[in-house]
């Protein structure tokens, strides 16, 4: 008889190892793969991939009566069955980083190429506000000069600079909140959750900013710079030319300073937003919400977490903005000559920016797990070791 023994998603449960074959039996190859199949549905805790206890009687141990009773595997194989068809890939495996890191492909690079306008406008108020005084203001004197057609300058080293900045950033945090969670071990996983949110996002943006850092500077030289160049063909010739390999690697230190904190809190405010939602302000437990609610909560944690993200790591962005435009300064250069005013300018227009960047970001990633099928566990409980030592429970 095969059963599937499932304790329930708020207990902790212990790994299991696919038992040796027995001499005498029919391999058990099929069961293995069953097993590695179906592991993966229930947390070991709330960082860890989920596992699940298959129980085969005879693989678990020895029948205790072979002449018993006869078997009952209907409900059973349709159990397993329905937990194969769940998810697609196991929780941690090389399939789930891949596919999270093509969730942030889509979720950066579409969400910045469509506010394009409204990040040329942000960047020529912060390097030009004697001529561009406000967001209004900055739309007029583009379409002025430009036409319609400026509005799009720099969309194209957006699409491809932030798509690269995607596929490392949620990837990698994925690699990284497994990674720490091991190490800090399953009670101090959840005691620590937020420093863990922290240290993984923190990580991972500094690989982002790498991916991000050249074709960041051809953007801010195409919006900010009339005349320079109006494409990333034009530009990225013109800028080696001058510079060197220098030219689209000086701003990856003021990048780290602007998109590392705004990472940080991107998820770790998302994470605990997304944990708070479900426990005082949905109404019923997240299992038994839809997928449609489901990303209904993760687009308002994400759009709470991107206003945050955004008065965070602005001041950063104004020195990006005006270093990429000019030659010869350094970020400290820059953030003398604007000052503390001067690092504010455009806060308004990038809080919108951002606000709804990082509520369509997450809310794409989140979809892309949902049609790919991908483990996605609930918000993380205390575990139950941590609840005895701590006298909660009985």
């Amino acid at each position: 008889m095969t059963a599937l023994k499932h304790p329930g998603w708020n207990a902790r449960l212990r790994r299991t190892n696919p038992p040796a074959h027995k001499p005498g039996r029919k391999s058990s190859g099929g069961r293995r793969k069953m097993f590695s199949s179906v592991a993966h549905l229930a947390r070991a805790n709330p960082f860890n991939a989920p596992h699940l206890q298959l129980v085969h009687d005879g693989l678990a141990g020895p029948r205790s009566n072979p002449a018993g009773p006869p078997e009952q595997p209907r409900r059973s194989r349709n159990l397993a069955a329905a937990a194969v068809e769940e998810y697609s890939c196991e929780y941690g495996s090389m399939k789930f980083y891949a596919l999270c890191g093509f969730g942030g492909v889509l979720s950066c690079g579409l969400t910045h190429t469509a506010v394009v306008p409204l990040d040329l406008v942000k960047c020529r108020m912060q390097v030009d506000p004697q001529k561009y005084k406000g967001i209004f203001n900055g739309f007029s004197v583009t379409l002025k000069e430009d036409g319609v057609r400026g509005l799009a300058k720099g969309w194209a080293p957006t699409f491809i600079g932030y798509s690269m900045q995607g596929l490392c950033k949620f990837g990698f945090y994925e690699v990284f909140k497994v990674l720490y969670s091991n190490m800090l071990g399953e009670e101090n996983a959840y005691l620590w959750r937020t420093s863990l949110y922290l240290a993984a996002s923190a990580s991972a943006e500094f690989f982002a900013d790498i991916a991000l850092a050249p074709m960041e500077a051809a953007k801010v030289r195409i919006q900010t710079q009339p005349g320079y160049a109006n494409t990333l063909r034009d530009a990225a010739p013109k800028m080696y030319k001058e510079e060197g390999l220098n030219a689209f690697y000086k701003g990856v230190a003021p990048l780290w300073m602007r998109q590392i904190p705004y990472t940080m809190m991107k998820f770790a405010c998302f994470e605990r937003t997304v944990e708070a939602l479900y426990k005082f302000v949905v109404p019923k437990p997240r299992s038994e919400c839809t997928k449609a609610e489901q990303l209904v909560v993760t687009f308002v944690a994400g759009y709470i977490a991107g206003v945050f993200c955004a008065i965070v790591s602005h001041p950063a962005d104004s020195v990006v903005s005006v270093l990429n435009k000019e030659k010869g300064s350094s970020a400290s250069q820059v953030l003398q000559r604007l000052g503390f005013r001067g690092v504010w300018k455009g806060l308004f227009a990038r809080i919108i920016m951002i606000g709804t960047l990082t509520a369509l970001q997450w809310f794409i990633y989140d979809s892309v797990k949902v049609y790919f099928r991908l483990p996605r566990p609930p918000p993380p409980e205390m575990p139950e070791s941590l609840k005895k030592k701590l006298g909660l429970t009985q």
